[in-house]
């Protein structure tokens, strides 16, 4: 059975009365990390469930190790200001967000 990359979820799960998140993903990029994250803190970080057939796994991890960013785009006078510091500074062909 193979899964589509719009059915390979990443789920984040809590209430209010728990201290902790449940992730689950199929992301291999975030697994790692989640992994890494388990082996080096047990007691924050541990692999609840995985399925090796399909890919995914769950972690339960403490609400106060997690947190979600949000940015804003950058503004065109931002952008041209990064575009000029990486020019000087001998990048080439340097991409930035669009706003």
């Amino acid at each position: 059975m193979r899964l589509t990359k719009y059915e390979k979820e990443t789920i984040i799960l809590t209430s209010e009365g728990d201290d902790t998140y449940s992730v689950y993903t199929f992301n291999a990029a975030l697994k790692r990390r989640l992994a890494d994250f388990a082996k080096k803190y047990p007691e924050l970080c541990r692999l609840e469930s995985e399925d090796k057939k399909i890919g995914c796994q769950s972690y339960v991890i403490s609400k106060a190790r997690l947190s979600i960013r949000l940015t804003a785009p950058y503004s065109d006078e931002r952008r041209k200001a990064a575009s000029i510091r990486a020019k000087l500074n001998g990048k080439r062909n340097v991409c930035y967000p669009e706003s």
